[in-house]
């Protein structure tokens, strides 16, 4: 089972539910970070980093001297990455989307693939919970295929060989997303392969017009979805308004108190604050579970 944790904005707790909810989850489960642009789940998990790995991309590399100028690649490309300029190929690698479209295309074989660096991708666990996370490279514009390397890389800790899945005992990991903020190709990216969305969001006037351009974008997914209303007790009543409009199921509610905001500022797990705290991430996970159909809904605290 995987679960994202989106937003329709920054800020507004997703990576404060993701580590609470690892950090109560009963079950063998992966946290991953795919907010590569800004991951911050590592400050509040704390892993050992296990293994980290650089994240290459596929791009064109031109031969001049094969290059019979015909444009084929250039018209083919929707991105411009590579383009005839007169009788000059050029390509624009910060621009390639790693289709590998022109490669398959030229008919003389002029192009041959290269590559470029995209970030890189760490994996280590706090615990019995494993993690996973990217960081973009400082300057790169795309998050989308680096975001798709750290879904292979998962593919490969979740251990879902045919031999694998055959045996009894492996027991399937369920994942934990923490997703970037927005309605952008990263945010869809996040949760397109997700089993239950969850979006957090705050009882704010920016809060409120965010999370229904998320519930908006993720709605044609046809995926369940449920919401998390951080600082509960801010703002006023709009957001449980909408929710109760659009038949949205309100998982739980972080009180907006004094005592979480300095957990928070120290680094501390919010479910691990006190037992109020822990309570509520204990209700939140074991009403996911649910929605998501599991058979086996109950959550109970780790030792």
């Amino acid at each position: 089972m995987k679960i994202a944790i989106a937003s329709g904005k920054g800020g507004t707790g997703k990576t404060t539910v993701s580590s609470s909810l690892a950090a109560v989850w009963d079950s063998p489960v992966i946290a991953m970070d795919l907010d590569v642009e800004e991951p911050n789940l590592h400050l509040f998990l704390n892993p050992g980093f296990i293994g980290s790995r650089t994240a290459q991309m596929e791009i064109p590399e031109v031969d001049p001297s094969v290059c019979n100028l015909c444009g084929k690649c250039s018209d083919l490309c929707q991105f411009k990455a590579i383009s005839l300029m007169g009788k000059v190929l050029m390509t624009f690698p910060e621009m390639c989307h790693g289709c590998g479209g022109c490669i398959a295309i030229c008919p003389e074989k002029a192009l041959t693939p290269a590559s470029r660096e995209l970030g890189e991708i760490s994996w280590g666990h706090k615990g019995d919970t494993e993690f996973l996370m990217g960081r973009l490279r400082i300057g790169e514009a795309m998050s989308p295929p680096l975001m798709r390397q750290v879904k292979e890389r998962l593919g490969e800790m979740q251990d879902t060989s045919s031999t694998a899945a055959t045996r009894k005992d492996v027991i399937p990991k369920d994942v934990i997303i923490d997703a970037p903020p927005g309605v952008s190709c990263p945010a869809i990216n996040a949760v397109m392969d997700s089993d239950v969305i969850v979006l957090v969001t705050e009882p704010t006037p920016f809060g409120v017009y965010d999370m229904k351009l998320a519930h908006e974008a993720f709605t044609p997914m046809n995926k369940p979805m449920g919401v998390v209303v951080n600082r509960a007790g801010l703002g006023n009543s709009e957001i449980y308004e909408y929710c109760n409009a659009k038949n949205l199921d309100i998982l739980a509610e972080i009180p907006y108190e004094r005592q979480i905001a300095e957990a928070y500022a120290n680094g501390i797990i919010i479910s691990e604050s006190s037992d109020k705290m822990k309570h509520i991430f204990l209700e939140l996970a074991e009403k996911i579970k649910q929605k998501a159909g599991s058979k086996n809904a109950g959550v109970v605290p780790r030792e």
